[in-house]
């Protein structure tokens, strides 16, 4: 019979040993999901018996990190933040969405206060915290000028921690040279999607890369066909070790390659979303190999 274990009287019995998978980044590369609540997860990835409580704990150790989706509609507490630092291992980082509330701000320069506040909570994830990604959905109509001012609001630190943030924009009408100049002028990364829903360019406009591969498809059991995760692998550790990928989409000309190492984050999102547990192990083993 296998061992079980209790977190306290009266949970359900949960296998041994679950809980002690640990991948590490590889050469600064972070790969994970978006969010860890979501019910088709639950006797696929989740383990059968898995109470709902601990499922952040478990999807923590599975993978190096996972974008919070929760923060982009509603504010959590502070205490909310703790809770979800002290129930991650070290190494782990979540990124985090901003408010939509924000973004969907009449006036940009305006929203001062509410980044503040946003920030001001969120830092208590301490060494968990990862990159806050500002996503600006199709519709939304950003003014220059406007959106200039809002990039100057954003703080560079906050509790004793440098921050990094990361420009989603998903007017293609908004997303051209003048707008890489200003995400590089203010050391903001944009996003790489393989998407065809939403600009795709992999310009690097910061020390660090974020991608989002929204792809996934239902009757592949990885999500991503192995070939194509092995691609994403190679393209990865490109990223990381100061170079750039010649095989995806851009806006300019890629620049010289740097020989300062980047950390890389990559988080399957959207698509087939069952399926994305499994590509972000499958691309973490294939990272490790």
């Amino acid at each position: 019979m296998n061992a079980t274990r209790n977190s306290k009287p009266g949970a359900s019995a949960e296998p041994a040993g679950q809980f002690t998978t640990l991948p590490r980044p590889v050469d600064g590369i972070r790969v994970g999901i978006g969010g860890w609540t979501f019910a088709p997860w639950r006797n696929n990835f989740y383990p059968a018996g898995l109470v709902q409580r601990r499922e952040l704990e478990y999807a923590s150790r599975h993978m190096t990190a996972i974008e919070i989706n929760g923060t982009y509609y509603g504010t959590q507490k502070p205490e909310t933040y703790r809770k979800w630092r002290d129930e991650t291992p070290p190494g782990f980082e979540f990124s985090a969405k901003a408010p939509k509330r924000i973004m969907a701000s009449r006036t940009l320069a305006k929203t001062g206060p509410q980044i503040e506040d946003f920030v001001g909570g969120i830092v208590e994830l301490g060494d968990r915290l990862g990159p806050l990604v500002w996503q600006f959905d199709q519709g939304t109509r950003l003014q220059r000028e406007d959106f200039t001012a809002f990039l100057g609001l954003l703080p560079k630190t906050a509790g004793g921690r440098t921050l990094r943030h990361v420009l989603d924009v998903r007017d293609p009408a908004f997303v051209d040279a003048a707008f890489l100049a200003l995400a590089r002028g203010h050391g903001c990364a944009t996003v790489f999607t393989d998407s065809p829903d939403h600009p795709s360019f992999a310009d690097l406009t910061a020390d660090f890369v974020y991608a989002r591969l929204m792809r996934a498809r239902a009757e592949v059991a990885s999500g991503y066909d192995d070939n194509d995760l092995v691609r994403w692998a190679q393209r990865a550790r490109t990223w990381a070790h100061g170079g750039e990928p010649d095989d995806l989409p851009r806006i300019e000309a890629p620049a010289d390659p740097t020989a300062q190492p980047r950390d890389v984050f990559l988080y399957f999102i959207s698509a087939a979303k069952e399926r994305n547990p499994a590509a972000a192990m499958t691309l973490l083993r294939h990272l490790a190999s």
